[in-house]
């Protein structure tokens, strides 16, 4: 289960950049939004290393624009996934805590 989460969390971020590198393309918020809900509900659904699936998510854009711009401030980008990954997590094990108190 753990494959199949990284690799959907793989697909989404590909899918995300490749939206965001399309030339017509300047909705920054929808992106941001996908980010956080991507990675976010991957790991709400039981992924169990938020930071991993955080990378995969968002890797691809700050890489495609530093390629193209050179500029590391890109990176940036980084802290949205993380943020959803982390959010998810959480709930994940408060939700787990309350359904299943040991």
């Amino acid at each position: 289960m753990q494959k199949v989460l990284l690799g959907i969390g793989l697909l989404a971020g590909l899918l995300l950049a490749y939206v965001d590198a399309l030339p017509k393309w300047d909705d920054t918020g929808i992106l941001v939004g996908g980010l956080l809900l991507a990675s976010g509900l991957l790991t709400f659904l039981g992924y169990r290393r938020p930071w991993l699936l955080a990378l995969a998510v968002g890797l691809w854009i700050p890489l495609h624009d530093i390629y193209l711009t050179h500029d590391f401030r890109m990176l940036l980008v980084l802290i949205f996934p993380f943020v959803g990954a982390y959010l998810g997590w959480a709930l994940h094990l408060g939700l787990r805590r309350i359904l299943h108190p040991a």
